[in-house]
């Protein structure tokens, strides 16, 4: 009884709108609607502009989460990292990614991982271009050096593949988001509370872990930037004594390293490293009972927060590890899914960890 093709009945917001109740309004069939909710074809101009016009009057807003259920459709994610020990900072990413699909499990996600080599621009360039053979729906990046990664975010582009990048931030490469600290403000702060506890001294370590001269990572090249660029603001008389770890040794290997750093520079009471290895450090001094000397580091690890309890870290700055995983594949989720607009850049807050607060720190935000 809708003599005019309009409803004389309004609907509120505080009633479920239903498919019904917009085809009253708008003078069309049921199907028209769905055709125009699903932005599917054959709906003529004119169908589609009165359906438009009582979407905008009602404010309607589509339960995304009911369609995607509806679709039943697969979606399969990869992430692209690299291949790690237990009890790393990579180890805690990859838990929280896991964590994510389980909790999506109602919308048929799987989450793949794919590992490289660190510092191994062969064994990247093979992990992506498997994961790009597979066809998935999208991807998480943790960078390798930028020409290399671009080649194969490129591809991605062309295919229509979304993906985030982790861990290092490549604004060039245009990927749908990014997760991670900002990495010169994380070294600009780690200087400033070295220095609390260093300010008297004449020197200070940089533990560094390399492989042909290079850091794992360009979050680490950043960090150190700020760091150094904090000590030379503040603290220009302060000499930086680097000691450099190879990536690929072993135990017996880093402590005569180490041994060796300290013979020659007794005077070094406080050190400093950009990644997740101060535990290296940590239990040297712990095991050759060196009570004189700290190191400061990164990461909410296990052999880390134990150095930290014990007294050989004076400091470890935390990123949330697990919750960049986490995000990262719910990120994932919303825009391929959910189809929902997501934040391009989201920065981990820079959080400092002592032996005094180390036991409330909770790695979940759920």
């Amino acid at each position: 009884m809708f003599a005019n093709n309009q409803s004389s009945q309004p609907i509120t917001m505080a009633q479920k709108v239903r498919i019904k109740d917009i085809a009253e309004k708008s003078g069309v069939s049921v199907g028209t609607v769905d055709r125009i909710l699903h932005n599917r074809p054959n709906v003529s101009k004119s169908a589609r502009e009165k359906v438009e016009k009582v979407l905008k009057e009602i404010n309607y807003q589509p339960n995304m989460y009911a369609s995607a259920l509806a679709y039943n459709k697969s979606y399969t994610f990869y992430i692209i990292m690299p291949m790690h020990e237990s009890e790393a900072y990579w180890q805690e990413i990859e838990e929280g990614a896991m964590k994510a699909c389980d909790a999506r499990r109602d919308f048929h996600i799987d989450v793949q991982v794919a590992y490289y080599t660190r510092l191994d621009t062969k064994t990247f360039s093979e992990t992506f271009q498997d994961v790009l053979d597979k066809a998935p729906n999208g991807v998480i990046v943790v960078p390798s050096e930028f020409e290399i990664t671009k080649h194969y975010t490129d591809l991605l582009h062309e295919r229509n593949i979304p993906f985030i990048l982790l861990d290092s931030y490549m604004p060039d490469l245009n990927p749908l988001s990014f997760f991670g600290q900002d990495s010169f403000c994380s070294g600009y702060f780690a200087a400033k509370m070295l220095m609390l506890v260093a300010a008297q001294e004449k020197r200070i370590m940089l533990m560094k872990q390399t492989k042909d001269g290079k850091v794992a990572s360009k979050q680490q090249d950043n960090r150190e930037v700020g760091f150094r660029h904090y000590m030379k603001d503040h603290f220009p008389a302060v000499q930086i004594v680097e000691l450099d770890l190879p990536l690929e040794a072993d135990r017996s290997e880093y402590d005569a390293m180490i041994e060796s750093f300290f013979n020659n520079h007794p005077e070094v009471h406080h050190c400093i490293t950009m990644c997740s290895k101060a535990h290296i450090v940590g239990d040297f001094l712990l095991r050759t009972n060196r009570r004189n000397v700290q190191i400061m580091g990164y990461d909410m690890v296990g052999k880390n927060a134990n150095c930290l309890r014990q007294g050989s870290i004076s400091f470890l700055i935390a990123q949330h590890a697990f919750m960049q995983g986490y995000n990262c594949v719910d990120t994932l989720f919303k825009a391929i899914v959910l189809k929902q607009k997501v934040d391009p850049i989201n920065y981990m807050p820079i959080e400092l960890l002592s032996k005094e607060n180390v036991d409330f720190y909770r790695r979940t935000q759920l």
